[in-house]
């Protein structure tokens, strides 16, 4: 399953991006992430999960506490 998420962009400091979250938080994403945005653009951010990362980790600590 794949999340999503609205943000808003605020502002511009630096080589961040400055996000406002649908719950009025802000965030700072790195520039390079949205390097075509400008203020007051809308961007969705997914979130997809790693699988194959989420698999490596599960085995790990498998074999961590054998």
């Amino acid at each position: 399953m794949i999340d999503f998420m609205i943000v808003t962009v605020d502002r511009f400091e630096g080589d961040f991006a400055v996000v406002e979250t649908e719950n009025r938080e802000t965030v700072n994403l790195p520039r390079i992430l949205v390097p075509d945005a400008s203020e007051g653009d809308r961007i969705r951010i997914e979130l997809a999960p790693d699988t194959a990362l989420k698999k490596e980790i599960e085995d790990f600590m498998e074999n961590l506490f054998e």
